[in-house]
């Protein structure tokens, strides 16, 4: 995953090199065109005025074709012959090899070729000028553009950088609340003011959002608690009449059968209120004291209370306890959530088989042999049992994952080699 404000930046960077490579042919291409007009313009300019100088000075006899013979020794780079008859100008563009300085290889002329007459006789003149310093210019004019356009390109991306930070700043601020936001809390966070109207509009959003969801979670944590309590009383009374109904010596084989079904439903019932009851009181921080907890001790005693239960399926047990390993928490719920985990692996063990406690100094090892595995994304919600033949309410292991969640514990479930694996992660 790629940060936000680097996606855009990145597209820029790209697009900027891209520019940058494509505009070096281009520099080449317009400032050699500059270039060779220019330079032809010169030659233009200088044949002009050697013919005109020519023309304005008044040789002698003999004179003419000395002077045509000392100005091309002194003149290299121009050319004075007489010629058979006058042309229209022509220029030319050639490379060939530097006369001075051979070892340079191959230069690049620009000529221009005019004609004149002079005294009844026609002479041409041939002006050349070497373009190999074209290339220089050329070559020191885009290095000099690149290197502006890096640092323009380097400013342009910091700059980007640290305003978008400050740009960004108050939604990173609004993100942070946003993560730290806990729904059992019932506390909304208060979001900073914003000149962005975007950012601004985000955060009333959200608050809203938040606003609704405190006011349903709230409603709903009260109509569980207010419910379980409300429940508890006719739970009982109903529970007592069934035992009162049950004494009597009138009742039928087949009553007393409905009677007991009824009182096996109505303990059920009876379980899932009082554990509906422990999830709204856990929520509501109802259980904040807090002390240091031998958790092997309080493993030792939940185990021993595991007897009749494991003889009831001929289980085997097999303990690996390390010795004062102790933990911060409150009593009650660490004794629940014990409570609730080891009667998890009794009940999805099968007969004549076998569970495996092993507690180290981090972690709580629980694994016991079963037939297949149960359904995980089911398994740690509330009344989704993870095993359609399971008698449980569908709450233990809920209530496990929420006492985790308040101590910041972590609870994992695996199915390997036909044992189920249970891991508490302190």
């Amino acid at each position: 995953m790629k940060n936000l404000l680097n996606k855009p930046l990145r597209i820029f960077t790209l697009y900027s090199f891209i520019v940058l490579l494509c505009s070096i042919p281009v520099y080449f291409i317009i400032i050699d065109f500059i270039w060779v007009r220019e330079v032809g313009e010169h030659n233009r300019i200088k044949s002009e005025a050697t013919k005109q100088n020519f023309r304005s000075i008044k040789f002698k006899d003999g004179e003419m074709e000395k002077s045509i013979a000392l100005w091309n020794r002194i003149q290299p780079e121009t050319k004075l012959r007489e010629v058979d008859a006058l042309r229209p100008d022509s220029t030319y563009n050639e490379y060939r090899k530097n006369t001075y300085i051979p070892s340079k290889g191959l230069d690049r002329y620009e000529g221009r070729v005019t004609y004149f007459e002079l005294n009844g006789k026609f002479y041409s003149v041939t002006i050349e000028t070497n373009l190999e310093e074209s290339y220089e210019t050329i070559l020191a004019i885009t290095a000099v553009t690149a290197l502006f356009f890096i640092i323009l390109l380097i400013g342009f991306i910091r700059l980007n950088k640290k305003i978008s930070t400050q740009l960004w700043r108050s939604f990173y601020e609004s993100l942070q609340k946003i993560k730290s936001f806990d729904l059992s809390s019932l506390k909304k966070p208060e979001f900073d003011k914003t000149d962005v109207i975007e950012f601004e509009e985000m955060n009333s959003s959200v608050s809203r959002l938040m606003d609704g969801s405190i006011n349903v979670y709230r409603q709903q944590r009260e109509f569980t608690e207010n419910a379980s309590h409300e429940l508890q009383t006719p739970l009982a009374v109903i529970q007592s009449k069934l035992d009162l109904l049950l004494q009597s010596q009138s009742l039928s084989a087949q009553q007393s059968a409905i009677i007991d079904e009824t009182h096996k439903a109505l303990t059920r019932v009876s379980r899932i209120n009082k554990n509906l009851l422990l999830l709204a009181k856990i929520e509501n921080q109802q259980y904040a004291d807090q002390e240091s907890i031998n958790i092997s001790l309080q493993l030792e005693e939940q185990i021993a209370q595991l007897s009749d239960f494991l003889a009831t399926k001929n289980l085997k047990l097999q303990e690996q306890i390390a010795p004062d390993i102790t933990m911060k928490g409150n009593k009650v719920l660490v004794e629940i959530m014990l409570t609730n985990i080891l009667m998890n692996a009794v009940r999805h063990t099968v007969k004549n088989g076998e569970i495996n406690i092993r507690l180290e100094q981090d972690r709580l090892t629980i694994s016991n042999s079963g037939e297949a595995s149960l359904n995980s994304e089911k398994l740690f919600k509330r009344f989704s049992s993870a095993d359609a033949n399971s008698p449980g309410t569908g709450l233990g292991l809920a209530i496990v994952r929420e006492i985790c969640s308040r101590y910041q514990w972590n609870v994992s479930y695996n199915f390997e080699n036909g044992v189920h694996v249970f891991v508490l992660s302190f």
